[in-house]
């Protein structure tokens, strides 16, 4: 298979972690590497959008199709703690349910993760994670398989030919490996309908058009659901309540129902959602100012650069939060921390 396959995150994932301070400090805490800007993960989608071609994509079974899964569950584990700010829910869900699947010699149907929340929370760092730590390769290796609605299915005019020739890239690629990662952004801005063709992939039968599926992992991400955490998050607050007591079961009804109601999400009027088919909603909670500083703190580990507070209070102060009279939440999470640390530097 051609080298076509854009990987969002690839420069920087895997790369060299900085070589002073407090980044020495953080690294040896545990056996995870430290991660380099996330700013600077994200900023090569549009570099790769430019090769992106379903159709040009071939395999040719070669060496390059060899799976490269090599789970590390310490490292993920470690990385999850030492880099995710304020997201108990999320850490623990994503790991229990990759550890039981993967550890589960003959699973019965693919795994299948829905990650909920405002921007800038996460959920994006965590796929990257995942694909880290799941396999040799990372976002780089060909068993790796990252879409954007905006990138990939720009035309809804084309949305024919996108659903034949999605169909036939999930088919095709787990036909070379069961063990295949499949990462698709911004749901709520993917036309309704298109994903309804990996529907016969994400059930529980033994095989889809001569293909055996079940070992795959299918990751969603979307912010829908973000506001209606943001409000049970709040009332916690408001109820003196720590945020580490919610449960998933108090999320994942109004989640699920911000789904239902929203007609831009690729699950409107899915037979994925009716017939139950996501094994687990994830949810990230929305970032307060000791989480902010958090991220700073370990962007300037990654920098190299000792933590300077003058840096770490103009990165704060610079941050917009809400509700109005609250000020608790950041409007933006960390996902504006590395440009704010550039500029006060």
């Amino acid at each position: 298979m051609e080298r076509a396959l854009y990987k969002f995150w690839g420069e920087a994932v895997g790369g060299p972690g900085p070589s002073s301070g407090l980044a020495r400090m953080a690294a040896a805490t545990c056996a995870c590497r430290p991660w380099g800007s996330l700013l600077g993960l994200l900023g090569l989608v549009s570099a790769a959008a430019a090769v992106w071609d379903l159709t040009s994509l071939r395999c040719n079974f070669g060496s390059f199709c060899e799976c490269d899964f090599r789970p590390d569950f310490q490292g993920l584990e470690c990385d999850l703690a030492q880099h995710l700010a304020g997201q108990h829910l999320a850490r623990a869900l994503v790991v229990k349910a990759l550890k039981a699947f993967v550890q589960d010699p003959a699973p019965t149907k693919p795994l299948v993760l829905s990650l909920h929340g405002w921007t800038g929370t996460g959920k994006s760092f965590v796929s990257s994670l995942l694909a880290h730590y799941l396999f040799r390769g990372g976002l780089r290796s060909p068993h790796v398989h990252h879409f954007s609605p905006l990138i990939h299915f720009p035309h809804p005019s084309h949305m024919e030919r996108y659903k034949k020739d999605l169909k036939s890239w999930v088919q095709g690629n787990l036909t070379a490996c069961s063990r295949s990662l499949f990462l698709f952004d911004e749901m709520d801005k993917l036309a309704p309908g298109l994903i309804e063709v990996l529907r016969p992939f994400l059930g529980s039968s033994w095989v889809v058009y001569g293909t055996n599926y079940r070992k795959a992992i299918f990751i969603f991400i979307s912010n829908t659901g973000g506001e209606q955490i943001n409000q049970v998050v709040l009332e916690a607050w408001r109820s003196r309540r720590d945020r580490e007591e919610i449960r998933l079961q108090e999320l994942e009804p109004v989640i699920s129902q911000a789904v239902l109601d929203n007609p831009h999400h690729g699950f409107w009027h899915s037979g994925i959602m009716e017939e139950h088919l996501l094994d687990t909603l994830v949810p990230f909670l929305p970032l307060q100012r000791h989480h902010v500083r958090h991220c700073v703190l370990n962007e300037l580990a990654q920098l190299g650069l000792e933590p300077r507070d003058e840096v770490v209070q103009a990165v704060l102060d610079s941050t917009t939060f809400f509700p109005e009279e609250e000020q608790l939440f950041s409007s933006n999470g960390c996902k504006t921390v590395a440009s704010r640390i550039a500029f006060f530097l």
